[in-house]
């Protein structure tokens, strides 16, 4: 016998995060609890990350869709996924939920040398875009912290001035210190896409993704064909599904491909893109959606066990002044997990334990 309830948590940044959409100062999370009522003791927990803007469940009723689905499991006390697949966040909550649930509720979704503490993942440090000097202080960090590989996000300002910013830190790093990876969140038109990615090309770029908006399959292949720099797509990936994502690999043919469960609608969905990409030949890894250390932390741990050395977008667990203090550290360049340190859920007013079952 199921019972669930919701949790609303609003994620303050640490700083400003500069994006083509926009700055974002914070977010709200919703975290999906369910319960054994033979043992309410027990709670299995998931987040619904909503990113303004990007997420396909940002748009009225997703809270109140939510609160349906607690409705329907309090209810039947079964869980029933079907008519989630145009909220994949709260698919991905349902399922990370039930995976922890089912594990005893420790936070421990997927057991592997990394929920061990013997293997940490590698990832790469997000840059946000700002003013140079507040972008090289970020690299600056980011080489003291021991990361070899950056993402840097641009689109958020003038072109010529992001331009001459990834100037000055490739003059000032070069290829032997840092890999830089570039994310335009589909900020260039069409028209200058070929343009902004030639004069990019200049600073030894490993990748960039999505170039333009998606929905725009047949330009979006000519650019992947065209490109002096290897494309990845993230957002082109979103809403599609069935045979249409094997048609969508075939025709724009990236070089890689970017995986966000709380985007794609969960593990199993992501895990269908990785099969299709491998049998194309195109490469792939696993990003978070800015969600809590809830979220990052169910995705790092699926993440340990797909095999994947490239570094991962799994180093957004600083960005919060009030995230939800658990055993995942970033440190190094890598992403570990500390068997030894507890969860502090009510950190965030999430969970208190001698409440459990009310």
């Amino acid at each position: 016998m199921l019972s669930a309830s919701f949790h609303k948590h609003t994620l303050i940044f640490r700083q400003p995060a500069g994006t083509s959409r926009g700055v974002l100062h914070h977010r709200d999370s919703y975290f999906l609890l369910l319960r054994d009522t033979l043992n309410p003791e027990t709670t299995g927990i998931g987040e619904c990350g909503v990113i303004p803007g990007l997420s396909p469940d940002d748009r009225p009723g997703f809270e109140e869709r939510i609160a349906g689905l607690c409705e329907e499991i309090n209810q039947s006390s079964t869980v029933n996924a079907s008519g989630l697949e145009s909220w994949p966040s709260i698919r991905f909550a349902l399922e990370t939920a039930l995976f922890d649930l089912t594990g005893g509720g420790k936070r421990i979704l997927f057991e592997s040398a990394f929920t061990s503490g013997e293997k940490p993942i590698n990832i790469n440090g997000l840059i946000w875009m700002g003013d140079e000097n507040f972008m090289l202080q970020q690299v600056e960090e980011k080489l003291a912290a021991g990361y070899r590989v950056i993402k840097i996000k641009v689109g958020a300002i003038d072109f010529e001035t992001e331009l001459k910013l990834i100037a000055g830190i490739r003059k000032r790093f070069g290829e032997d210190r840092i890999t830089i990876r570039l994310d335009a969140n589909g900020a260039f038109s069409a028209e200058e896409a070929a343009e902004k990615l030639k004069r990019l090309s200049d600073f030894a770029i490993h990748s960039i993704e999505q170039p333009i908006k998606q929905g725009k399959p047949g330009i979006m292949a000519e650019i992947c064909r065209t490109s002096p720099i290897p494309v990845a797509l993230d957002e082109e990936l979103i809403n599609i599904s069935g045979s249409d994502k094997k048609k969508l690999l075939e025709q724009i043919k990236p070089r890689y491909i970017i995986l966000k469960p709380s985007l794609l609608g969960g593990f199993d969905a992501c895990r269908e893109w990785i099969d299709l990409a491998t049998g194309e030949g195109i490469g792939w890894w696993i990003t978070s959606a800015l969600e809590s250390n809830i979220g990052l932390n169910a995705i790092a741990q699926w993440t340990a066990t797909l095999g994947n050395d490239l570094p991962q977008g799994l180093g957004t667990g600083s960005l919060y002044a009030n995230n939800i203090p658990g055993p995942l550290e970033a440190a190094n360049g890598v992403l570990h997990y500390l068997p030894g340190k507890p969860w502090d859920l009510t950190f965030a007013g999430l969970y208190n334990p001698h409440t459990a079952g009310s």
